[in-house]
């Protein structure tokens, strides 16, 4: 593993539990934030500055450092898809990553790897078909914002920087993301399919998604790798799954009027009714090894186990 790693998106749900996860090995990590705070557990020089907005970087930070990943972007399903939010949500992709893909490139000492964020929303809405890293982008919104955003790494792969472009799936933990969203109202008896139900999920537990990123850093993955797990599942077995795991009924389908009415009928489509059946095909080939390949176990371990979410 390398012993120096810079990570931006540190504050995320994924971000932190990677940096906590590398301080655990005893790596040196840097974060490369937009704000003034340093976290916590930061010691003196455990946190460098960049505006990708503005174009300012701290180079000097950068050099040395044996690996790079980078996890920043605004919040995709978190509003409404206004003309305004889509635009910040493209730009806050590519401009960071063009950013410190060009700073990379011109560093004297540059790293020997960027793992660099993408989603499984690149394939676009794709039905029942299963497809891995060698299939084509779709043609929506989220297929373009990581197709853009995956070509933004370009300076750093043509300066000799071996990149990753790891597309995740839906990302599963207790404290954050999805599911979080989820488990107060199917607690209740409330959670149910959305829609028809037959769209496919693709997941991976928050220390898989860990896992395969420390992988990328450790091993010779580049290009895209899909960071799902081998078991996608329909919405339909997704809630009956989750619903077992707590013990729940899940009759009542999920109402889509409400979640139109707040998040805008566009998002809820390509984000909830739309889906991939996205397979881990050069993450299994570079023999990782899933500690959750199927669901009904990771739910089990990201609900009752505090090491996992």
């Amino acid at each position: 593993m390398a012993t120096d790693v810079l990570v931006t998106g540190s504050h995320g749900l994924i971000g932190s539990a990677l940096v906590a996860s590398l301080r655990g090995d005893g790596c040196r990590v840097v974060r490369l934030v937009r704000g003034a705070d340093d976290g916590p557990d930061d010691r003196p020089g455990d946190t460098a500055r960049w505006d990708p907005v503005a174009g300012t970087i701290d180079r000097a930070a950068l050099e040395g450092m044996g690996a790079v990943v980078h996890l920043a972007g605004a919040g995709i399903g978190d509003k409404r898809w206004t003309p305004d939010r889509k635009r910040l949500v493209l730009e806050s992709r590519t401009r960071g990553t063009a950013l410190l893909a060009e700073t990379l490139a011109a560093l004297d000492r540059k790293p020997a790897v960027l793992v660099s964020g993408s989603a499984v929303g690149y394939y676009g809405n794709r039905g029942d078909d299963a497809v891995t890293e060698d299939d084509p982008p779709g043609a929506d919104f989220t297929a373009d914002v990581c197709r853009r955003w995956e070509a933004a790494t370009a300076p750093a792969e043509d300066a000799g920087i071996r990149v990753a472009r790891i597309r995740t799936g839906i990302v599963l933990a207790r404290h954050g993301g999805v599911l979080r969203r989820l488990l107060r109202p199917f607690r209740l008896g409330l959670g149910g399919r959305i829609a028809s139900g037959r769209q496919y999920l693709s997941w991976i537990s928050l220390s898989d998604e860990v896992a395969a990123i420390c992988h990328a850093i450790d091993g010779t993955l580049s290009g895209p790798v899909n960071l799902t797990a081998p078991d996608p599942v329909t919405n339909a077995e997704f809630t009956r799954t989750l619903g077992r795991v707590l013990s729940r009924p899940t009759v009542l389908p999920t109402p889509l009027l409400p979640l139109k009415a707040i998040y805008g009928a566009e998002l809820v489509q390509h984000l909830l009714v739309d889906g991939q059946r996205v397979l881990p095909a050069r993450l299994e080939a570079s023999d990782f090894t899933f500690r959750h390949p199927e669901l009904t176990g990771a739910l089990q371990a990201t609900l009752h186990d505090a090491s996992v979410s």
